[in-house]
């Protein structure tokens, strides 16, 4: 089976999934002509995606600009940098970050200075620039971290959900949204104890708790540590 050309269709795409400032909104009919012309991606998907530049065309700038920020950058499940869905936090990840930027430099795509290179608007002007059916399965290859962003997209009701669904589509995999678990905020996560309320679970109760408390007893002609009173304690 032949494999159309996706170039353009998967320049659009990226841009859709980039951040919504003024210089995307300026493009987006002329994105959304793109997707009709090169016919790369099926009908009931095209509408999908036509909705989702509808409802960017329609809203307030900042509105879109702080709504892309909560979704995408304010947590794990639904982030863009596809490292952070293989990798998380661990030391492969900068090996892996070096490779991916070779690999572009190799192409002769160079990252902006502060642009990484798992990031997938970046990874889809990437794929862009290869033969068909290197970049389908160069897609394919992701298809199961796209599946994870589709079904997190999905779960907050997003529109964004179309891109990944067109995403499985050109990979030529089916979109099966993978279920996700409940995240803990941002926020929740980078909060600070309070000073003097308790340890983790594991440790000391809160103020107005019980107390756990260990009696050790003393070994035969071992004296026990001396008090702030200077007699030794007692137990």
């Amino acid at each position: 089976m032949a494999i159309h050309n996706t170039s353009l269709t998967l320049r659009v795409l990226a841009g859709l999934l980039s951040y919504p400032g003024a210089e995307l909104h300026a493009h987006l009919a002329a994105m959304r002509d793109v997707l009709h012309n090169e016919r790369a991606i099926g009908v009931d998907r095209l509408v999908e995606l036509d909705a989702l530049i509808d409802s960017l065309i329609q809203a307030d700038a900042m509105n879109s600009e702080a709504a892309y920020v909560e979704l995408f950058d304010r947590g794990h499940s639904t982030s863009l940098h596809l490292f952070e869905h293989v990798h998380g936090d661990s030391r492969d990840r900068g090996p892996a970050m070096i490779d991916l930027a070779q690999t572009y430099e190799k192409a002769g795509l160079y990252l902006a200075p502060d642009e990484l290179p798992d990031y997938l608007p970046a990874v889809l002007e990437f794929v862009s620039t290869q033969p068909p059916k290197e970049a389908r399965a160069f897609l394919a290859e992701m298809a199961h971290i796209f599946n994870t962003l589709f079904g997190a997209l999905q779960q907050r009701q997003s529109a964004y959900a179309s891109v990944l669904g067109a995403l499985l589509e050109l990979a030529g995999e089916k979109a099966q949204p993978v279920k996700q678990a409940p995240e803990e905020s941002l926020d929740a996560s980078w909060v600070e104890p309070l000073a003097f309320d308790g340890c983790s679970s594991q440790g000391q109760a809160k103020p107005g708790q019980p107390q756990p408390i260990h009696i050790v007893r003393a070994e035969p002609g071992r004296s026990m540590p001396k008090t702030a009173s200077g007699q030794g304690a007692s137990v």
